[in-house]
């Protein structure tokens, strides 16, 4: 296998040589290794700096990038798995290259949680995390950290493959993102939940073609019980913009107040906070030293994260704008008029148009409206 020098953070590594030339690089190299996540592998290790788990699994080791920079710049204890025996001497190359004392494995990931627990485990497959959350949940002792790629099943472009892999409904809507990332955590809950254990969301985001949860697992009968109150639907009208919560395991039919029309379900997903004001503000503090390659976009997507409110969708007010015919007012404007009003609203880190706020839609539409028109 023909291999180039790569580097990430403070950490060196090979990485097989890709055909620049195609469309997707990363898919013709015979272990995969996709520069375009640095900054999901820049975020784990930050994110590990603070939490600093007794010991870590990279489960989908592939290169074995994200775990070698866990041990190299975290200091933790790290098993780097890949069930493809291809992969295995590179991984061996690049811990040989590292001289760090880690650990690696060639399983099944699924077998190999099921023998063995970590304290942190990191699931990060080519493509859906699914079929791998069960043993991910029974071999982890405190953290849990998942990857998922496959966003057109998880935001409704592909509904059906939506349907069978998380067993909920999704929909592709203005904040599709949100609700790919709602989902998947939903889906999280309920393999979690069976074996008496809840969970607290530390830093989950959505960035480009990837959503990325990051969890601390509790236990205990009650802490599920409190994970699964935070369960339920949001409930769309198909003809405007209006949507509402509504908590519980199975949706109740409801109109909308706007259009009469009866809401449609997405879901069930995870209604409740998506970020821990501790572990950011911990994050924020250590990224302000650290030398990660990423350094700029993630102090952005952290400081957007700390002042995005905790309602479960947004709105895009470019789309808002779109259909009352004016042109979109600076987001700034929107934001000052709605808290002016008396109504929270912020920023949200799935898009640089979206719009979260507590204010009706009603106000929200007059707001646009009158900006725009100014």
């Amino acid at each position: 296998m023909d291999t180039i020098e790569a580097t990430e953070g403070k950490t060196t590594f090979f990485v097989p040589v890709q055909d620049t030339r195609e469309q997707f690089p990363p898919g013709t190299a015979p272990v995969f290794f996709n520069r375009r996540m640095e900054l999901n592998r820049d975020a784990t290790v930050l994110l590990l700096s603070v939490l600093q788990p007794s010991d870590y699994l990279d489960a989908m080791g592939a290169t074995g990038v994200r775990g070698l920079r866990v041990a190299n710049e975290c200091g933790i204890p790290v098993t780097i798995n890949d069930r493809d025996p291809a992969a295995i001497p590179l991984i061996r190359q690049n811990v040989a290259r590292s001289g760090l004392p880690v650990t690696v494995t060639c399983r099944d990931a699924s077998s190999l949680l099921s023998e063995q627990s970590f304290d942190a485990v990191d699931i990060d497959p080519f493509g859906t995390p699914a079929p791998f959350i069960d043993a991910g949940v029974r071999g982890c002792r405190r953290f849990l950290l998942v990857t998922a790629t496959d966003t057109a099943p998880l935001c409704g472009a592909h509904l059906r493959a939506g349907i069978r892999r998380y067993f909920a409904r999704p929909a592709n809507t203005g904040y599709h993102a949100e609700v790919g990332l709602r989902i998947l955590l939903g889906f999280v809950v309920r393999e979690t939940v069976k074996y008496d254990r809840g969970i607290e969301p530390l830093f989950c985001f959505a960035r480009e073609h990837f959503v990325r949860l990051n969890l601390m697992l509790t236990r205990g009968a009650q802490a599920a019980d409190r994970t699964i109150a935070k369960i339920g639907f949001l409930m769309q009208c198909p003809s405007c913009a209006y949507r509402e919560e509504q908590p519980g395991m199975i949706p109740a039919a409801a109109c909308c107040p706007h259009c009469g029309k009866p809401l449609r379900p997405i879901g069930p997903l995870y209604l409740g906070k998506l970020f821990t004001d501790e572990v950011l503000a911990q994050m924020q503090e250590r990224l302000a030293c650290s030398e990660l390659g990423t350094k700029k976009d993630l102090a952005k997507l952290l400081g957007t994260c700390w002042e995005e409110l905790p309602l479960s969708s947004h709105y895009d007010y470019h789309l808002l704008a779109r259909s009352l015919a004016v042109s979109p007012p600076p987001i700034d404007t929107v934001l000052e008029r709605l808290r002016s009003a008396g109504y929270a609203a912020s920023r949200t880190h799935f898009s640089g148009t979206g719009v979260k706020t507590d204010a009706p839609l009603r106000v929200l539409l007059e707001t646009i409206g009158t900006a725009g028109r100014a």
